[in-house]
């Protein structure tokens, strides 16, 4: 069961203009990257930063888009509700990634997104969103690019990460955070129950597949919500459970 998401975003703060976007990090993974230079500054005085603590919902499900978000550092999951009536985790989303889309088109959310990690992260106003895509086609392109790209992060959760023996869904869940967090040496661990609510094993399994994993030396330094992970040993790991 997962732990209920706090629902108040911490307050923004205002641009760092254009001079912040041009030494972001993720700029030229950011939606605004396909803008000419010069619209920059237009663009950069749109833009507001705010900061969400571990567990604080940047959205969340049936609530009104008012935002579209550019995630600058941390790991974001988005939650849906089951059938059953039982939350699921049902994919992550890493720096550059753009998310909160429902709102272009004045939609409800159709998940909770929710912090997993601290996330620092750029909120764009769907009207700025808007007028840049009617002057510049590169713009639409890369909203349908990131539109696909989202479709496509879920159908790989439901097809490979929540698939096959427990072992080789953690396996498929440290690869996705890798991927991530490429630039990082320490990844985000998530808690047994998290990886309870993402694979749909038991903690109990969860736990043990993580100390086996630790053993082969996939995982060193193991701390409360991080992890020291060897890629080499990941991938090596995940070739063997997929053979």
């Amino acid at each position: 069961m997962l732990m209920k998401a706090s629902l108040l975003p911490l307050p923004a703060e205002p641009s760092a203009g254009a001079a912040g976007c041009l030494v972001c990090q993720v700029r030229s993974r950011a939606l605004f990257s396909v803008l000419p230079a010069e619209q920059l500054p237009d663009a950069a005085a749109r833009v507001t930063h705010a900061s969400f603590a571990a567990g604080d919902a940047l959205y969340l499900e049936a609530q009104a888009g008012r935002s579209v978000f550019t995630i600058r550092t941390g790991i974001v999951r988005f939650e849906r509700a089951g059938s059953d009536g039982e939350r699921r985790i049902v994919r992550l989303a890493g720096p550059g990634a753009l998310i909160g889309q429902e709102a272009l088109l004045r939609q409800p959310h159709a998940e909770n997104a929710v912090a997993c990690t601290p996330v620092e992260a750029c909120r764009l106003p769907p009207a700025a969103v808007e007028g840049f895509g009617q002057s510049y086609p590169a713009m639409l392109r890369e909203l349908m690019r990131r539109w696909q790209s989202a479709l496509d992060a879920s159908g790989e959760w439901a097809a490979e990460v929540t698939r096959g023996s427990a072992r080789r869904r953690v396996l498929k869940l440290l690869d996705q955070i890798a991927r991530l967090q490429a630039d990082e040496e320490r990844v985000w661990l998530p808690s047994r129950l998290e990886m309870q609510d993402m694979l749909g094993v038991v903690p109990e399994t969860a736990s043990r597949a993580v100390s086996a994993l630790r053993r082969q030396g996939v995982l060193a330094e193991v701390l409360p919500g991080s992890a020291r992970l060897d890629r080499a040993a990941l991938a090596r790991a995940l070739a063997q459970a997929d053979g």
